[in-house]
């Protein structure tokens, strides 16, 4: 079957607006590891004569003087330059320089936050040998990319001597789920939503995790294949995604979102179940894990002042690093001894995992209740603390309008269809959140394998929606 290319079309037509430009381009591209940036690029620079450097990985001791020899000796193979002085990043940027004056070319800075971390001089080397070589070429487009979101927004987004270079400044989220559907391609019309789910709660919309679906396969026999077999992509992807990026702190990287796997955290909850000090740098790791794309910090509100408060509470985003800390790890010396996993609460862990999906594509269930945009005050889980005067309650999605409009959202994950039990559940968490009278409640169930007429002719909800017609409407196969 031939290599195909899903989604990233409003990307790539960003990318392709540079063409026109008269003047080099400068431009910046970043996201998680495994995200899809290379192959994005590689798409992108198909029809342009392309050189592509790639930062060696900060495995062992890797020195600045590494970094720089690895960047000649790709020079050397890719434009057969030869005998660079490599002391200095100047006279490696000059001798590239010279080779792209002239043409429509593609530059490449793949893992540039490896390239340029151990030598502090790099990047404003780099930034004099643009101002006054590389941009001389109006055809030239350059691309600085990397993982380390937060290395790159600190070193060259908000620094100094690049302000007014980037033209273009793009961070690639996960695939839309309709685009993950294509993944099934040809058998997409053939496999269940249900089925799909089960995958898509393990790896989320990352592509490079897709890629490995095998559509004849099912859904256990393709996470297993991934999670559960020593060889298998995702079995060690936690530590080569801790380790690369986080390098010397990947321990105290895990910690926390170790604590976040057990649940959505504030700063105070996670500062005590470290044993640390709630304070710069326990706020500065948490806010590296957002940036990265790992962790989401949703704001806490209260109902009758609808504004965001000053707390945040973190919540393990990614489904992939939720579902290795849950299910791959404790069963790690199993899947190395080959043997069978079979996870009691394994039922429990998928409607967790499902969940978290429902609320990273949440656009997706506010446009299909036909709530205006800008009617919403805040969206997020809501969690209320028990105290004298109310009970503890856990909403998984709640929508607030400015017009006093709670929309209470039920997201329920189960291989039969949902039944009358759930208007029970919901009563429950509607009379614990107790909003003030002059509100109006608005239930919403969010499902994936149908539900049964008595949820139907009950008239409960404002809306059931079917979270698996969201996987319609993909884009065309490029």
């Amino acid at each position: 079957m031939k290599d195909l290319f899903f989604g990233r079309r409003k990307e790539m037509k960003k990318l392709e607006t540079l063409l026109s430009k008269r003047t080099a381009s400068l431009v910046v591209i970043k996201g998680r590891r495994r995200i899809g940036k290379s192959r994005l690029i590689e798409e992108f620079g198909k029809k342009l004569k392309t050189w592509t450097f790639i930062g060696l990985p900060p495995e062992g001791r890797v020195s600045a003087q590494d970094q720089r020899d690895t960047f000649a000796s790709q020079m050397e193979t890719q434009l057969g330059i030869r005998g660079i002085d490599t002391r200095d990043w100047s006279f490696l940027f000059w001798h590239l320089s010279q080779a792209t004056q002239k043409g429509r070319l593609l530059l490449i800075l793949d893992e540039i936050n490896w390239m340029g971390d151990k030598d502090p001089t790099f990047l404003g080397k780099l930034k004099t040998a643009w101002d006054r070589d590389f941009k001389k070429n109006p055809n030239l487009i350059v691309i600085l990319c990397g993982s380390m979101s937060t290395w790159i927004e600190k070193n060259i987004l908000s620094r100094r001597g690049f302000l007014g270079r980037i033209s273009l400044d793009m961070t690639l989220e996960e695939l839309p789920l309709e685009v993950c559907n294509q993944f099934w391609h040809p058998k997409e019309k053939l496999i269940s939503s249900y089925e799909k789910f089960k995958v898509f709660s393990v790896t989320g919309g990352v592509p490079r995790y897709l890629e490995e679906i095998r559509p004849e396969w099912s859904a256990e026999q393709i996470i297993n294949s991934l999670c559960f077999e020593k060889e298998g992509l995702l079995f060690n992807e936690f530590d080569r995604i801790f380790t690369d990026l986080f390098s010397r702190r990947s321990a105290s990287f895990r910690k926390i979102v170790q604590r976040l796997s057990e649940g959505a955290s504030s700063l105070e909850e996670v500062s005590d179940a470290l044993g640390m000090k709630k304070g710069g740098t326990i706020s500065k790791y948490l806010a590296e894990l957002v940036m990265s794309g790992f962790v989401s910090a949703d704001f806490t509100w209260n109902l009758k002042t609808p504004k965001p408060s000053n707390t945040h509470l973190y919540r393990l985003k990614d489904n992939y690093i939720r579902f290795f800390l849950k299910v791959i790890e404790p069963n790690k010396h199993k899947i190395l001894q080959e043997e069978h996993i079979l996870s009691s609460g394994w039922d429990s862990v998928m409607g967790l995992q499902f969940e978290n999906l429902v609320i990273n594509n949440r656009k997706k269930v506010k446009r299909s209740l036909n709530i205006n945009p800008d009617h919403i005050v805040i969206d997020n889980p809501y969690f209320q603390k028990s105290g004298v005067s109310k009970k503890g309650c856990q909403i998984d999605y709640l929508i607030q309008t400015k017009y006093n409009c709670l929309y209470i959202c039920e997201i329920k994950f189960s291989r039969r269809k949902v039944g009358l039990g759930i208007i029970r559940e919901m009563r429950k968490k509607i009379d614990a959140l107790d909003p003030p009278t002059k509100f109006s409640i608005f239930p919403v169930l969010i499902h994936v394998n149908g539900v049964t007429d008595g949820v139907l002719e009950s008239g409960f909800f404002s809306a059931i929606l079917d979270f698996g017609e969201f996987l319609q409407d993909g884009e065309e196969i490029v």
